[in-house]
Parts: C-alpha cells; structure tokens; sequence
C-alpha cells in the first residue's frame, strides 16, 4: 500500500489482484502497466470521463502509451486504469519527483501521448469524453 497526500487530503492506494481490504473500495482494471510502484516520488493522476460509447476507442487509443513514454528520464511506473464502477479513467504516473513531471511536460513525448489519445479538442473529443479531463497531483511521503 502506498500513502499520497497533496493539500486536499490523503490518498491511499493498493494494488493487488486479490481482494481489497478497504470496505468501499474504487476499482479499477489494470489495462496498460510499466514499471512498479515505489513507496517515495511524486504521482499525477489525469482523470478522463469517457463516455459508454467511447470506452473502446479510448482503450484502443491509450494502448502503448507506456511504451511512448517509459523512457523518460525521472519516470519510475504508469498505470493505465479502467473504471469498474464509473465512467472516469485514469493514467496514472509515477516520478521520483516534481521536476521529472514538469520536464516530462515540456518533451514531444508529452505531446505525442496526448494527441494519442485524443485529449485535445475538436469533433473526437465530443464523442469520446462525457467532460472534462482533471489532474491531481500528489506526493509520497517518507516517513
């Protein structure tokens, strides 16, 4: 179990293919995975309402996207997470730190992983998204 905090509150994530131990647990379905996750560094979730229609093409379309980016420098592990009871994905990165984040942010991969899977604006992202993407960021505390 990993614990993320940022200046809204506290965050604690498990990732196991066995049975939660929280009561009312959010889960999700591992579809696009890299690395592993580490008790220390700082984790963005991008969380993307899709919508029932767009789920395949949103699939189709964040495939590999570990492959785009599992090179950068500062990266240590994605998550590629699909909702099993919403509507919100989330790809989730892990980085040994902020800087890594906001390098990774300036890079062509960056871009790249974006027009991928279709976050931009336009006709596509009508009919695939049902609102707006949103970032949370937080930071993993070590002690």
């Amino acid at each position: 179990m990993i614990i993320m905090q940022n200046m809204n509150g506290t965050l604690l994530l498990h990732e196991s293919s066995s049975e939660s131990v929280f009561r009312e647990p959010r889960k999700y379905e591992v579809i696009n995975s890299t690395g592993h996750l580490e008790k220390s560094g700082f984790v963005v979730m991008n969380n993307i309402p899709v919508t029932d229609e767009g789920r395949p093409l949103f699939e189709y379309q964040s495939k590999n996207i570990d492959q785009m980016i599992q090179n950068e420098p500062g990266l240590i592990a994605i998550r590629v997470l699909k909702p099993l009871s919403s509507s919100t994905y989330v790809i989730l990165t892990q980085w040994e730190d902020e800087s890594a984040f906001s390098n990774w942010k300036t890079s062509i991969s960056y871009e790249k992983v974006h027009e991928k899977i279709g976050t931009g604006h336009g006709k596509a992202h009508a009919q695939i998204f049902s609102g707006t993407s949103y970032v949370t960021k937080y930071i993993i505390p070590t002690e």
